[in-house]
């Protein structure tokens, strides 16, 4: 009985770890913001954050967009306390920038709403 068991325990621990090389990790399988804008899926917005360009996107893209925005907003924030200007300004001054920072090529989306790539 112990043999059994001792060997259900290493097929067991083999499948694991088949299973741990055959898998790709979440990390390896992570789209960063380069790839994103370079497909086409995301761009610049005027209002400082990012958008989707053509939903729907895959929850990978979704988790990213919301990520990034999160991350800029916190930082509009503290830059907006520190200068005394309002969220909107630093906002809006922030995706001037993005826009004008962003390569040919790749989408930006114009305050009429529309998404355009850059010339």
């Amino acid at each position: 009985m112990r043999i059994r068991n001792q060997a259900t325990s290493c097929l067991i621990m083999a499948l694991g770890l088949l299973l741990a090389i055959a898998m790709p990790s979440a990390q390896a399988e992570a789209i960063t913001l380069h790839e994103a804008k370079q497909q086409g899926l995301v761009g610049e917005q005027s209002n400082g954050y990012l958008g989707i360009v053509h939903p729907p996107v895959s929850p990978e893209v979704r988790k990213l967009v919301n990520e990034i925005n999160r991350k800029r907003r916190a930082r509009y924030h503290s830059i907006a306390r520190k200068t005394g200007s309002t969220l909107e300004q630093v906002e809006a001054l922030a995706g001037k920038k993005a826009i004008e920072k962003t390569a040919p090529g790749l989408f930006v989306r114009l305050p009429s709403g529309r998404w355009i790539r850059k010339r």
